[in-house]
């Protein structure tokens, strides 16, 4: 054999041993996991409804993986700067990412340029719950339901502004506009919190609020509830109608949370982190507190997750070429 065979397969085998101590120095710390503190990145702002999950997670997980849980709010860019935070972590469970729809269904229609991809660079680990949606418009405006806000906006072209703080907002008042042939003034804000205190404070006349944020309000009669988003009425508020029977057939939105690490995160990593957080909300007392906080609970398991995601992607991208909204 020639002195060049031998070099080459000496790399070969000096390779193979540096990949061999590799795949053994992660799988020591995959089982030794957790060993230190856990940080959960949420892309939005605190008192939000993902911020108000990833809370309720974080305790649960605490208690039962015997490690402090760190949540750490990463807002703006619908929640995109978080999603590239994790996606760029290693992938070893300490960095994990507690988010909804908007970074994994909505920004691949919403801008031209994502940096990531919600597929390929992240390890779905479930589906936790969702965030049910309505609009809602200000005590003022001289409107009681979405037949007379839309007569209200035809009369009154350019007089309303329409807070969004999500892709949710955004994508429903796109579409509302657009549908209905209306004027309306469609303002961003970095979180729905900011966007809901606008609207009971009279900066702009009709928002988008989720439960987490909008049902306080709604209760303190601070704003006033039209319709929610999704087809069916929402047993929380049983006599609000909804879109689909109002003004604009078939129109059925829900939003959702789940939790996510980096690409390649060791299947025993997802399941020490799945299986305590599915017992955590099988127990009824823990789905009261998230019923509470406005989150539903609805689970999906490492197993179906992965194509649940696939699929609201889909879907998602289809909304938003029907709103007519151009890629930023």
């Amino acid at each position: 054999m020639t002195k060049r065979g031998m070099s080459r397969r000496a790399a070969l085998t000096l390779l193979a041993a540096a990949g061999a101590a590799q795949s053994a120095i992660e799988k020591s710390f995959a089982d030794d996991y957790p060993s230190r503190p856990i940080t959960i990145l949420t892309p939005y702002a605190a008192g939000s409804a993902t911020d108000t999950a990833a809370r309720l997670i974080g305790k649960y997980l605490q208690d039962a993986l015997h490690q402090p849980l760190i949540v750490e709010n990463r807002e703006g860019a619908i929640g995109m700067i978080a999603a590239e935070a994790t996606a760029r972590a290693t992938p070893d469970g300490y960095t994990l990412l507690l988010t909804s729809n908007s970074t994994h269904s909505a920004a691949p229609g919403l801008f031209k340029k994502v940096p990531y991809d919600p597929i390929k660079d992240f390890t779905p680990i479930a589906r936790i719950g969702s965030f049910p949606s309505f609009i809602a418009v200000t005590n003022d405006l001289p409107v009681k339901s979405m037949q007379e806000l839309v007569a209200y906006a035809k009369a009154n072209p350019g007089k309303i502004n329409a807070s969004y703080g999500n892709s949710t907002g955004r994508i429903t008042t796109e579409i509302f506009k657009r549908r209905l042939n209306l004027d309306i003034t469609p303002v961003a804000y970095r979180s729905n919190p900011a966007a809901v205190t606008d609207l009971m404070a009279g900066h702009v006349q009709m928002g988008v609020p989720d439960f987490s944020t909008g049902l306080p309000l709604l209760k303190a009669e601070k704003i006033r509830p039209l319709a929610v988003l999704t087809k069916e009425r929402d047993a929380t508020l049983p006599d609000l109608p909804t879109l689909d029977e109002t003004v604009m057939p078939g129109y059925d939105l829900l939003a959702w949370t789940g939790m996510f690490g980096p690409a390649d995160l060791p299947a025993n990593i997802v399941e020490t982190l799945a299986k305590p957080i599915g017992a955590a909300l099988s127990k009824p007392d823990v789905r009261d507190r998230f019923r509470d906080s406005g989150v539903e609970i609805s689970w999906i398991g490492p197993a179906g997750f992965p194509d649940y995601v696939k699929t609201e992607l889909v879907k998602w991208t289809t909304l938003i070429k029907a709103a007519g909204i151009e890629p930023e």
